[in-house]
């Protein structure tokens, strides 16, 4: 196996790690930010009252794209295993 294929079986993987990942992170982070707006406006600084909305819309999330975060990892685990015959050889 040549370092190029490593390195570009690393990449992919990196890749679907990234996505998955922001899928999750990024509406956490925007529910986070109108919080602290919230907060901020209202000078409450209640500790739980931004980390019970990211929960929930951090399980809304998985809840409406789980199916098809499944699938992205179970495509690439498959073009991985598809693809070991040649990586090897």
């Amino acid at each position: 196996m040549s370092p190029e294929t490593v390195l570009t079986v690393f990449q992919q993987a990196l890749e679907v790690i990234v996505v998955l990942i922001l899928v999750l992170l990024l509406p956490a982070l925007a529910v986070g930010v109108l919080v602290a707006m919230f907060q901020a406006a209202t000078q409450i600084n209640e500790q739980t009252m931004s980390f019970i909305p990211k929960i929930l819309v951090t399980l809304a999330v998985l809840l409406i794209a789980g199916s098809w975060m499944l699938n992205l990892l179970l495509d690439y685990a498959r073009r991985l295993f598809d693809s070991i015959p040649m990586l090897i050889g």
